[in-house]
């Protein structure tokens, strides 16, 4: 076996997938010998190691200035094998997990150990994510740990850094349509040595970025993480001896293996679901996008999730749509990352996950579509905003699966697509800036089988959830708040509601020169659903601005300004209280700058609901009408329930009326029904004859040039001539 430490290290990492392949099990471990010999011991060391990396990103946290850092918690970091699996890891966005375990095997298997060496000391940086990562703003960190000559580990970071100098400002860069306009690359790179970041590297940054000194700091604090893992790790082995470390290490993976293997069996039933999402995106007319065929488009995501009978989840993404010229395609990596936060959250709860977790799971990933492009020249910027929707309807596979074994509690409608607004030109300190506002880390989650989702605190990407302090945001960007506020009805509708989302409002100030950009939401589709008769959330992105306005004429005379565009679609608070020229864009937003005096406002997403309307609790509803999250014309319209005002003006549930208004809700349901069969029968010829929208046929016409197996499946479950086919 070529497992000892003085073997070279790309031979090792072929032994070790060699042995996995021939026994199924992480490096070939058949038995967690240490494990049985002293479980205690062997516990103990995990949770050390888990709290190493705590303890590091807590640290790194208080050395970076990035905002997206400090408030909302854009940071992980692991401890790894020397062929680079991780062993423990950080909380934060551990999306970023399994990213770096491929950057770490790809520098191996491309033969640094020789050229350019790795060493004591050394930094490797990656944001390539045809390498491992999600996207150019991840940008990773790792460090080689050594005991005496003996390469034993890696000590790795991530950060998700506000500005990449891609075409657009920002990190998410939304109008990037390949790999060229994303921004800076560093792929696999040695960026420094002897614990320094190199000079020549930082001068690269400071000369490519607009706002070049969060993303050098941002390494600086991942680098002191690297080395606090490191050097905690060093004497852990000096304690427990360099032979029990080289083994216990690769125990901790196979028991996490093993542990994710058992939870699955578990917790659900063993089968095959399916599910399916979509994603629209609106863009003609839209300046920078490049005018290729029909501009408005639509993705289908359709997924199998089959689980073994061992507790293998394999999740099959076949009869996508072919990866496009725009920002929203992912790589392998992505998705792998994508599949790993989503275990973390989702039936990993206690922290001691590894890669173990990500080995019991297979992704089958076709060839040519948008998550496995076929070319590397594709820009990945904004891949979650296909990543999201993936794998929310990944939750709700589970869920089902849950709902199945009895354990309802688990059930989870899941994640929705976070918008992002980014921006740069002039800052309020007369210096150029770029920069992308993360408040979008809090929106509203979809429901649970239980209780209702959570509203503004959660986002599938980074766990923690948090969309930082108005005062921070408002010290790094030319705007000031006049807003922030619940969106009534934004939570799909249910026996259990989706979380609401918020909007904010800004007053653009000290600057003549403001680019505003947003990106990653879903357009005239539902990007996630609801569960069990649940209702999917809105998702359909208006923006809202005021160019040219009087607010300071306002203010200077106490007149009272809008903080929010109000509950009316078609006359906004903003048309009632400023004058100016008034804006009201559909999906991405990305107009003519901004100075000061404009007003602008941007939303975020609700979650799915889940149950039936009909059995919403009227207390319950009543509640949310007092506080904003719902309108009293809903509360009756969507839920069936009758409100009426107390003594002192506020709602309260009108029971008796509300059983009237549920029972004539009721049979209005029976006098719209018809029989299944008729209903496919008449949906059968509009499948025929092509009865859709134009992106709709594009949509399928695109995965049935890709797909046979997608086309097959389309046209026996329609029983279609055969033959046949869309075009487009």
């Amino acid at each position: 076996m070529l497992n000892k430490p003085t073997a070279p290290i790309r031979e090792r990492l072929i032994e070790s997938e060699r042995l996995m392949e021939e026994t199924g099990c992480y490096d070939g471990i058949t038995s967690l010998s240490l494990r049985n010999e002293d479980p205690l011991k062997f516990e103990t060391l995990h949770t050390k190691l888990r709290a190493y990396c705590v303890s590091a990103r807590e640290m790194a946290r208080r050395i970076s200035a990035s905002p997206g850092v400090r408030e909302v918690g854009e940071m992980v970091v692991a401890i790894y094998t020397p062929e680079g699996d991780a062993i423990a890891l950080s909380n934060g966005i551990m999306v970023h997990v399994h990213t770096m375990s491929r950057f770490i095997k790809w520098m191996i298997r491309n033969g640094y150990e020789e050229n350019p060496g790795i060493r004591d000391g050394d930094i490797f940086a990656n944001n390539d994510a045809f390498i491992g990562t999600v996207q150019v703003p991840d940008v990773m960190d790792v460090m080689p740990i050594y005991h005496g000559d003996t390469l034993v580990g890696w000590a790795g970071a991530v950060c998700h850094e506000l500005e990449a100098g891609g075409i657009t400002p920002g990190g998410d860069v939304a109008l990037a349509q390949e790999r060229f306009t994303e921004g800076l690359f560093v792929c696999a790179e040695k960026v420094g040595e002897n614990d320094e970041l190199r000079r020549d590297y930082v001068i690269r940054c400071e000369r490519n970025l607009r706002m070049p000194i969060y993303w050098v700091l941002d390494e600086k604090a991942k680098v002191a993480s690297c080395i606090d893992m490191r050097e905690s790790v060093k004497a852990l082995i000096d304690e427990i001896g360099l032979d029990y470390w080289l083994k216990v290490s690769k125990e901790f993976i196979e028991e996490g293996r093993r542990a994710q293997l058992a939870r699955t069996r578990q917790l659900t039933v063993p089968g095959k679901y399916r599910g399916h999402t979509f994603y629209g995106h609106v863009t003609a007319g839209k300046p920078g996008y490049q005018p290729l065929g029909d501009p408005d488009w639509l993705y289908n995501i359709p997924i199998e999730m089959e689980v073994g009978l061992d507790g293998k989840i394999t999740m099959d993404f076949e009869g996508t749509q072919p990866w496009g010229y725009h920002s929203m395609n992912c790589t392998p990596a992505g998705m792998d990352g994508g599949m790993f936060v989503t275990l973390t959250q989702h039936m990993n709860f206690e922290g001691l996950v590894n890669d173990g977790a990500w080995m019991a799971t297979e992704l089958k990933l076709p060839h040519g579509t948008w998550t496995n492009p076929d070319n590397e020249m594709v820009a990945t910027a904004t891949s979650w905003a296909l990543l999201l929707p993936a794998y929310g309807v990944f939750q709700r596979l589970l869920s089902r699966a849950f709902l199945g074994r009895g354990f309802v509690e688990e059930a989870f409608v899941g994640q929705v697509n976070s918008p992002m607004i980014e921006m740069g030109g002039m800052s309020q300190y007369g210096t150029p800036f770029g920069m992308a506002h993360f408040e979008c880390a809090a929106a509203g989650s979809g429901a649970l089988a239980i209780k209702d989702g959570l509203d503004t605190a959660y986002v599938g990407w980074n766990p923690e959830s948090d969309m930082g302090n108005i005062e921070i945001w408002e010290q790094n960007m030319p705007m000031l708040y006049i807003g922030r506020s619940i969106v009534p009805n934004s939570g799909g509708a249910g026996k259990y509601r989706g979380g609401c989302a918020f909007e904010s409002t800004w007053l653009i100030n000290k600057t003549d020169h403001l680019r505003l950009v947003t990106s990653e939401h879903s357009s005239r589709v539902f990007d996630n659903g609801g569960m069990c008769g649940g209702y999917p959330a809105p998702t359909c992105q208006k923006h809202r601005a005021v160019r040219n306005s009087n607010v300071f004429e306002l203010a200077e005379h106490g007149k009272p300004v809008a903080h929010a565009p109000g509950r009316n679609p078609h006359h906004s608070d903003f048309e009632v209280r400023f004058e100016g020229e008034f804006e009201l864009v559909e999906g991405p937003y990305i107009t003519a700058p901004h100075k000061s005096g404009d007003i602008f406002s941007h939303s975020y997403n609700g979650g799915g609901g889940y149950g039936d309307v009909l059995e919403r609790d009227p207390v319950k509803t009543a509640w949310d009408v007092e506080n904003g999250f719902l309108t009293k014309e809903a509360a009756a319209s969507v839920f069936g329930i009758a409100l009426a005002d107390d003594a002192e003006g506020f709602p309260v549930a009108d029971v008796e009326a509300t059983e009237r208004l549920r029972k004539r809700k009721r049979a209005e349901r029976l006098e719209k029904a018809v029989p299944v069969s008729q209903w496919m029968a008449e949906q059968r010829e509009r499948v025929q004859q092509a009865d859709f929208a134009p992106e709709v046929r594009k949509m399928y016409a695109s995965a049935m040039k890709l797909s046979p197996r997608f086309t097959r499946e389309f046209v026996e479950f329609w029983d279609l001539p055969e033959g046949f086919r869309y075009d487009g």
